[in-house]
């Protein structure tokens, strides 16, 4: 998918919802147990009762790993049913992955290419050559991870390098990469004060904002700030609107989260 593509669903849906897709077993509806592939049959329903609604899935690969090969069966289900059903949708393997260079073009290959993901999270840790080989496939996204949303987030990313937060130095640094404009970035919606900052570094680009919903982010502060004339952004929400039920109404009750979310961006939208 291209970004032009993406930003053209983002205008037809009046949305820039993404729905992260981290499937608990102990957490979904306890009559989806009885069926063959549980994992699966929670996500179908739920993208068939919410892709109207959503720009972008995002499964987080560590929720299908977790089950062995089961899950990664499961991960494949999805991502195949996606692709043929809803070849429209954004699709992000949450897979935060980053090694060397030839390791890193193997996890692309997997991703890209045989799982066919539009795009894959990655850490920056290791530099520009274990993130060039995923940025050198076309009309794929990387999606670099530069100011998260969880607890200690600031340990390392808030630290003070040549008188900048290190995050800042990893913006700056990766729009110099080669292949820059496939770049993506995770910036943590519980962060809304920092949009500013990172927008004059990457005004353009796109950002993958969690922490929406669950984890307190308010949509109206991260908006304030990261939104640019092609929207810019896609907001996750995965707790929030999977587990909204957890009967055998849960992809109803995942609807109508969704929606509210999905009301929320398309006022926002107007005002652009």
């Amino acid at each position: 998918m291209t970004q032009q593509e993406l930003i053209y669903q983002i205008k037809k849906k009046n949305s820039f919802l993404c729905i992260g897709l981290d499937v608990d077993l102990d957490k979904i509806p306890t009559h989806l147990l009885k069926s063959e592939d549980p994992i699966f049959e929670f996500n179908k329903q739920i993208i068939d009762a919410t892709h109207h609604l959503s720009v972008a899935y995002k499964p987080n690969t560590a929720f299908y790993e977790a089950y062995g090969i089961k899950g990664w069966k499961s991960l494949e289900k999805t991502i195949r049913y996606l692709n043929e059903n809803y070849p429209d949708i954004f699709t992000i393997a949450d897979a935060k992955r980053g090694d060397i260079g030839n390791t890193s073009t193997m996890y692309a290959k997997a991703f890209f290419e045989d799982l066919k993901f539009d795009s894959v999270t990655v850490a920056p840790y290791m530099g520009s050559d274990s993130v060039e080989p995923f940025l050198a496939f076309e009309d794929k996204f990387t999606i670099l991870l530069a100011l998260t949303s969880n607890k200690g987030g600031l340990d390392f990313q808030g630290l003070k390098v040549n008188e900048n937060e290190l995050y800042k130095e990893v913006l700056q640094k990766a729009i110099t990469w080669k292949n820059n404009q496939n770049l993506m970035f995770v910036v943590g919606a519980t962060k809304a004060e920092y949009f500013k900052d990172i927008r004059e570094i990457v005004p353009n680009h796109f950002l993958l904002v969690p922490g929406v919903g669950a984890q307190g982010g308010n949509l109206q502060d991260v908006c304030k700030y990261g939104l640019t004339k092609d929207v810019g952004l896609l907001i996750n929400s995965s707790r929030g609107i999977i587990y909204a039920g957890n009967n055998k109404d849960f992809a109803e009750k995942a609807k109508e989260k969704a929606l509210e979310l999905q009301q929320q961006m398309e006022v926002i939208l107007a005002n652009l």
